[in-house]
């Protein structure tokens, strides 16, 4: 631990934000700015390097693009392979377990080692893996790689160590499980074909052994060739030849016939007794036609014949349906008896494995349920109905039931909060399902003790909510909230709002939750807001909808000429809104007949009073509207404070604070206009509003065209997030395009020569306040100061990826480079980043961003105020750039729109001169700029449900370098200060007359809990290229660190870990980040994971207690931990996979049975491919690679609560008991043979003297 003494300033500077730091080019970590005065404050910080370190802890959600599925029917787990290398293991609920190849090659087929702890893996790249289970986190032993052949079937017979392994030549070889070598036994596919064959068979598609003798093994070749090998005497017992190819055979238990399914969509049976042609051939879903023929059939992919003791025997197979019913889904198809049941899938089956109650396949099989992978589900059937129902899955498959569009984490809730929801939510689950247990039910879990409320909120693209309980590194689903029922369904004659949106209207942006006072917000993609209140009653209600026309007009700027004058950032009181009278804010410039023309909202709210079900209950609506033809931009911040009673979201356009109490909005105004001193509402008297474009250029465009575009711009914003596919480098430049692209008259630097150019569109982020990057950044080791000059004066930086020629955004006359400008609003154009594999920097934030935004090359200044030279030049020193807001600037810099990023409430200190805290909302914007707006709120209730909030910027400005991404508030102790918030309350309950409903807030004062180091707080505020503290109310940087110099932060946040706090960021070149708090030390720096995915990006997000989330996959959540506490408890949070379980005995097959049936349990494969008899594998063929031995694996051995020596002490047990169990029995044994013997002696005695007449 170190103390950290810092000297505050508390003078007055010259700088307008109020803060003197040095310059930024400097990278290290808690640079000191302020100059000596007698106050100061001690912190002592207990965080270090070692409090921390970075690692996977549990992976939510249905494993992506699965390809392979096996299943113990000992220890009930279950594996699923991916096509990314994954291998997702699960036993009961809690024994989660994910695996990942190092090779990333895709998982071809799994073999468990039944009951054995072990698992074999066949992956794409011709390698076999053997994986040890018995461990909490599974590890490679050992891996066998194929050099010359391709892999193409495995198969590993119960209670045997030798697996066979099939390749695409034919051949057929063996390898010893427990030393992963291979046996120079091969069966060569021209030994198993017949010589006057004259063609090649093709790959091996089938291997197994006869549930008659082990030691004969069936082929299946695709060409529909067939031979059984016998593996003692290195010759075919018998060879089919069929004209269909083979896609698999399953054998009946007593080995005497086999059935295979076949490429025209028909089952053969074949019998071993006559194999010249099949006893039996069924075309299930074909029928005949009028001319006599079979219908076409598609292939049959799988078949299993499982026999039954008190049934008859069970086909289950996938496919084979006729192909003139086009459009059909995909089925899997149960044949038991006469009865045909025809199961259809949501989607394509991958996969599907039939549970039977014994592992041995010379008995019964007696079949209980059915496993069937699909590509986007896991579904169990239970066989032992007759309607076939399915099990309710108790693992969270269903993340992705509608594609994933934004992620919130929130550890520590209230622990009352899980409850409650769950006992909502649980009224609504679906019907129907099998009241049998759950069958896979392996493996053990218990709740560990270092355990707390977690809660994860996702949305979705079908605007529906879903709230899951994370704790113990579980999932469970909680509730369930559609959005889209506080609207009406938008119908397609219902003119522009519904054409714009009509396929995903609902889509969830972004969410802000309080747990205490149980205020939710959502942010839809048709720039539309919802508020709920919980209640656990049922409600009659009527949604209140408020619409807010955001807009930046041209007319909103004041030039630098009119501003040259004026004192920079003179300090204004607050000014109270006029009473609203009707549901509509007009932003500046929107009096005027043509700005209310088009004034309409994307969707309709419901307007009659709804019947609501317990839980969510929707209040208020906000909408953005339509202006001028085009389409509201998207919400690109949001904050709600329930204490106050307040709700500020913002844009690229401006900001607007709501009143939810009253209903009423207390602020609309755009972001130029926060940084003056006027009254937002005295400056309605504007201009006329200049014509962007021409009538006739208007009319020449057409409507339809207009509405087409801007349907394009809204519906993509947030398809990249929801797509399923990996083709994440594609950029449509049709998806880019704006609905205001079109060829403007303006020019640059007045210049009447300069040629026009179109206006290309960006998109902004869904659920990350990280929207925007300033155009002179580079990636990958270019210069990446937001505002810095131009590493090239004369030359274009062209992009040289496959998107090239269209990412160019230099026309004729246009400079190279633009300063200081948002991505929301901005032409970039890049140097190309190599390492990233994206062919600008604007390409990747396309990707990044999913919401479509566009510039106007008009008279856009950035702020009405100018600079003073000392300012200017002391900004310049601190961020290495210049905002000079001086005539002399570039008419460039003025077309740049401020887009606002960030926003919170608190308790602060709006100006140096104010003494005591009061309500303040920070804003922070794209151009790195915070401002301060402070607001005067009524603390009676009575007068808070009456009297108006009175609400106007202060004219206080801190600054940044780049755009602003989290603003949090420390205390002078260095603890972290949460918001004020309201105790919930419901609303809808019965009127307690003993007790007064009133509201009961709490605040948390700045102030409170330090006499001994004075008044003010720490104020933690993070952009995507640094981060500062400020001491309020002095506005002095204590503290400055530059992040990063090659990259910039996607997210951060101000979390609790290890009983303190520190700031935690995650950039676009996948390192991880920890600083202390407040001097800023680098703590931890780890470079997790490099950005290939933007749907990492856009929903990575941090918690208290040092958690994180993103999604790693369209369907899984990923989660980690970067705390050394939590990776130290994480083996005992985690379930084990492996159980010691007795192996069921082989039933008394009988004496007649076993004599006349074959003695498989002579056969000795050690004897016959052991390197005694069979010599050694080819080294050529096959190299073996021994597992990764390392420390951690070592570790993670150790750290079990059954480590290896506990395991190896319960087989000892284990064999001990069963000798003991083995002695019983050969005693028992030895005493009816004693037994047997005194009565045939006895018989024998008494029958000895008569004659055969006599007996």
């Amino acid at each position: 631990m170190k103390k950290f003494r810092k000297v505050l300033d508390g003078l007055t500077t010259s700088s307008p934000g109020g803060s003197i730091g040095s310059p930024s080019g400097g990278s290290a970590a808690g640079t000191p700015t302020a100059t000596p005065t007698p106050k100061e404050i001690e912190i002592q910080e207990t965080l270090v390097s070692e409090n921390f370190q970075l690692c996977k802890t549990v992976r939510h959600g249905f494993p992506y693009q699965p390809t392979a599925l096996a299943f113990d029917p000992v220890q009930k787990i279950l594996a699923i392979g991916s096509r990314t290398g994954g291998v997702r293991i699960l036993g009961r609920p809690g024994v989660d377990c994910y695996c990942q190849h190092e090779s990333g090659a895709a998982v071809l087929q799994l073999q468990f080692l039944i009951n054995e702890g072990a698992l074999v893996t066949a992956c794409a790249d011709d390698t076999l893996h053997l994986w040890n289970l018995r461990q909490r986190r599974p590890a490679v032993l050992h891996s066998l790689k194929f050099n010359r052949e391709r892999i193409t079937f495995c198969h590993l017979p119960f209670q045997s160590k030798w697996l066979y392994v099939g390749t695409e030549r034919g051949n057929t070889h063996i390898v010893n499980i427990e030393s992963f070598i291979l046996s120079g036994y091969v069966i060569m596919w021209n030994k198993a074909i017949e010589l006057s064959t004259k063609t090649h068979p093709g790959p091996v598609v089938h291997l197994s052994d006869s549930p008659k003798d082990e030691g004969k093994l069936l082929i299946g070749f695709e060409s529909g060739t067939i031979v059984q090998w016998d593996l003692r005497l290195k010759k075919a017992d018998f060879r089919i030849y069929y004209d269909e190819a083979i896609h698999s055979v399953s054998w009946h238990h007593e080995g005497k016939q086999f059935m295979c399914s076949h490429s025209d969509g028909s089952l053969s049976i074949w019998n071993l007794r006559n194999t010249t042609k099949p006893f039996q051939v069924t075309f299930p879903h074909g029928k005949i036609q009028k001319d006599g023929r079979k219908e076409s059939c598609k292939p049959i992919l799988k078949v299993e014949y499982k026999t039954s003791r008190n049934s008859e025997p069970f086909v289950i197979f996938s496919g084979g349906l006729s192909y003139d019913k086009a459009g059909r889904r995909p089925t899997l198809t149960i044949m038991h008896g006469k009865a045909i049941t025809v199961l259809e899938m949501d989607y394509p089956i991958v996969e599907f494995m039939a549970l039977c109650e014994t592992p041995y396949n010379n008995e019964v099989q007696e079949p209980y349920a059915v496993v069937v992978l699909l590509e986007k589900d896991l579904i169990v059937v239970d066989l032992t109905q007759s309607n076939f129902p399915v099990f309710e899955n108790p693992y969270p498959m269903d993340i992705h039931e509608s594609p994933v569009t934004c992620t919130a984490y929130f550890a520590d809730c209230p622990p009352d909060i899980i409850p409650i929801l769950y006992s909502i939510g649980v009224k609504h689950k679906k019907t129907g399902y099998s009241q049998k247990e759950w069958p896979v039910g392996g493996g053990t879990w218990t709740l560990g003790s270092h355990t707390y409320p977690e809660i994860i909120i996702t949305g979705h693209a079908d605007g529906s909510i879903k709230f899951w309980d994370a704790s113990a590194i579980t999932l469970q689903m909680l509730y369930k909230l559609k959005t889209s029922k506080a609207f009406l369904k938008p119908k397609p004659s219902e003119g522009r709002a519904a054409d714009l949106v009509e396929d995903d209207p609902f889509a969830i942006q972004m969410v802000s939750w309080c747990p205490q006072s149980r205020i939710f917000c959502v942010v839809g993609i048709s720039a539309h807001i919802i508020l709920y209140r919980f209640s656990k009653y049922e409600a009659n209600t009527q949604i209140v909808s408020l619409e807010v026309r955001l807009r930046c007009e041209a007319e909103d700027v004041i030039s630098p000429s009119e501003n040259e004058n004026n004192p920079c950032f003179t300090e204004s009181g607050s000014h109270s809104p006029q009473p609203h009278h009707h549901q509509h804010a007009a932003s500046p410039g929107s009096g005027t007949t043509e700005g209310n023309k088009d004034s309409n909202p994307c969707l309709k709210v419901k307007d009659r009073m709804v019947r609501v079900p317990p839980g969510y209950q929707a209040e208020l609506v906000i909408q953005l509207l339509w202006a001028d033809g085009e389409p509201p931009q998207q919400i690109t911040s949001l904050d709600v404070n329930s204490a106050y009673g307040l709700l500020a979201f913002g844009n690229c356009n401006g900001l607007a604070v709501v009143d939810y109490l009253q209903k009423t909005i207390l602020l609309c105004m755009s972001t130029l206009d926060l940084y003056g001193a006027a009254d937002p509402y005295q400056r309605l008297t504007r201009s006329p509003r200049r014509n962007r474009q021409s009538t006739s250029e208007f009319c020449m465009r057409g409507l339809s065209n207009l509405y087409s575009d801007s349907k394009k711009r809204i519906r993509t914003s947030y398809q990249s997030l929801t797509e399923l596919s990996d083709n994440q480098q594609s950029i449509d430049t049709d998806r880019s395009k704006s609905p205001t692209s079109v060829h403007y008259s303006t020019s640059l630097h007045n210049d009447p020569r300069v040629l026009p150019e179109p206006v290309v569109s960006l998109r902004a982020s869904h659920c990350s306040p990280v929207f925007y990057l300033l155009d002179n950044d580079h990636v990958n080791g270019h210069c990446t100061s937001p505002t810095s000059q131009s590493c090239s004066t004369g030359k274009p930086r062209v992009p040289m990826g496959p998107e090239g020629p269209r990412l160019t955004r230099r026309g004729p006359g246009r400079p190279p480079f633009r300063k200081a400008q948002s991505a929301a609003c901005m032409e970039i154009s890049l140097p190309v980043s190599h390492t990233e594999g994206y062919a600008s920097r604007r390409a990747m934030l396309q990707q990044l961003h999913g919401v479509a935004m566009y510039s106007h090359d008009e008279h856009h200044a950035t702020a009405p105020y100018c600079w003073s030279e000392r300012a200017a030049a002391t900004e310049s020193r601190e961020n290495s750039f210049s905002r000079s807001r001086s005539s002399s600037v570039s008419s460039i810099d003025r077309d740049t729109k401020e887009a606002v990023t960030t926003l919170q409430f608190g308790e602060s200190y709006a100006r140096k001169s104010d003494t005591l805290p009061t309500p303040c909302l920070w804003v922070g914007t794209s151009l790195g700029m915070v401002l301060l707006i402070p607001m005067s709120i009524p603390t009676d209730h009575e007068e808070r449900m009456e009297e108006p909030v009175t609400i106007g910027p202060s004219g206080t400005v801190l600054m940044l370098k780049g755009s602003v991404l989290r603003i949090s508030f420390l205390d002078c102790m260095g603890a972290l200060i949460q918001s004020p918030y309201e105790v919930w309350r419901d609303l809808n309950a019965h009127e307690d007359p003993d007790r007064m409903r009133r509201r009961k807030l709490v605040h948390i004062s700045p102030s409170s809990s330090q006499h001994t180091c004075g008044e003010g707080h720490l104020a933690v505020v993070c952009s995507e290229k640094q981060a500062k503290v400020f001491l309020m109310p002095s506005q002095s940087c204590l503290f400055v660190h530059n992040i990063t110099e090659s990259s910039f932060v996607l997210r951060a946040d101000v979390v609790s870990v290890c009983n303190s706090v520190c700031l935690a960021c995650f950039c676009a070149n996948g390192h991880v980040m920890t600083l202390s708090l407040p001097s800023l030390r680098p703590l931890l720096d780890v470079n997790y994971l490099p950005l290939a995915d933007m749907r990492i990006a856009r929903t990575f997000c941090f918690t208290h207690g040092g958690q994180a989330l993103y999604l790693s996959s369209p369907t899984e959540i990923q989660r980690i931990t970067y705390s050394q506490e939590m990776c130290d408890n994480l083996q005992e949070m985690l379930g084990e996979l492996f159980t010691p379980i007795e192996t069921p005995e082989a039933q008394n097959r009988g004496f007649l049975k076993g004599f006349f049936g074959g003695n498989s349990h002579n056969f000795d494969r050690e004897e016959l491919f052991g390197e005694a008899a069979a010599g050694k594998g080819s080294r050529s063929l096959a190299q073996h690679i021994p597992g990764q031995a390392g420390m951690e694996g070592m570790k993670v051995a150790a750290c079990g609560v059954v480590g290896d020596l506990a395991r190896a002490r319960i087989a000892l047990d284990e064999r001990g008991q069963r000798l003991g169990e083995l002695e019983e029995r050969t005693a028992l044994m030895m005493t009816s043979a004693e037994t047997f013997s005194k009565h045939a002696h006895e018989v024998m005695l008494k029958c000895k003297d008569k004659k055969w007449y006599q007996l």
